[in-house]
């Protein structure tokens, strides 16, 4: 769900369909400190060790990985020079003593020698590319024989909701087409496993990472149903609407359904992969 890579603007990149808007960058902080606990468990690196974020964006995961890593020396990229400039003052403003170097650059022709990395962290990218395979592979180069990569990407289709509403479901198929539409790949969270296998990566393990939000649970309704998913449904109206497919008042009906998700009555679900695998050992050379 997040959007930094589609800053990229690379041949294999996908357009980004949620847009750059303050409200955007905003959305991406909400889902990341939201979420924070459920996808950065288990993710932390030793003291010294090089870790690479790739499609760092606003800095949003950037924040979390140093504060979990304090020691760790993080080399963040990204793009975009707007996209950077917010991630450097983020970081600044929340973790104020991150060991953090900003790069821009591109995926596939990154600055770094052969093995320079310890981990790679790739969060909410691959969704975004036009060919996902090609990106892991990519990132084989800079990844030193047994280091790790960490993906995590969401998957709308485990999105699922009570009350049930064809016209709330017809809105997230509107973004999941209009991302397909762009290059890119909403429904890639099941995915990870062959691609990283496919991509030569060993000891491949996924698992599930599961959002349920109710009125128990007002912190991820606020922060999750409404203000991360329902925000970024949202932003695609006029896309969808332009592109025909919904009416705008088959949308609005929608998107008021999808809003009943999060009130005392609703109750929403929604499913992350987390994907840790290791480079392996071998002298052959990589090519993405």
């Amino acid at each position: 769900m997040d959007t930094a890579m589609a800053s990229h603007g690379m041949a294999t990149a996908a357009g980004y369909v949620h847009g750059y808007s303050e409200r955007e960058a905003a959305r991406l902080g909400e889902q990341a400190d939201t979420l924070a606990a459920l996808l950065h468990a288990g993710t932390a690196y030793p003291a010294d060790s090089r870790v690479l974020e790739i499609g760092c964006g606003v800095g949003a995961q950037t924040i979390h990985l140093a504060q979990a890593s304090p020691g760790a020396r993080i080399t963040a990229v990204d793009r975009s020079h707007a996209s950077l400039a917010q991630a450097r003052a983020h970081v600044a403003a929340h973790a104020p003593g991150a060991h953090v170097e900003w790069y821009r650059a591109d995926l596939f022709d990154l600055p770094f020698p052969d093995a320079e990395f310890d981990h790679v962290f790739v969060c909410f990218v691959l969704e975004h590319l036009s060919d996902p395979q090609q990106a892991l592979t990519a990132l084989r180069r800079v990844l030193r024989p047994e280091g790790t990569i960490t993906v995590i990407e969401g998957d709308h289709g485990s999105a699922f909701f009570h009350p049930a509403s064809a016209y709330a479901r017809a809105t997230i198929d509107c973004q999941v087409q209009l991302q397909s539409a762009a290059g890119g790949n909403a429904l890639i969270g099941r995915q990870l496993q062959p691609l990283l296998s496919q991509a030569g990566y060993d000891d491949v393990a996924v698992r599930p990472r599961t959002v349920y939000a109710d009125r128990t649970r007002p912190t991820l309704v606020d922060g999750f149903t409404r203000n991360t998913f329902i925000a970024m449904v949202e932003s695609v109206r006029e896309d969808a609407l332009a592109a025909g497919l919904m009416t705008a008042d088959d949308w609005d009906r929608g998107i008021t359904d999808l809003h009943h998700t999060a009130q005392a009555i609703g109750t929403f679900h929604y499913t992350f992969f987390k994907a840790v695998a290791v480079n392996p050992s071998t002298r052959e050379p990589v090519h993405p």
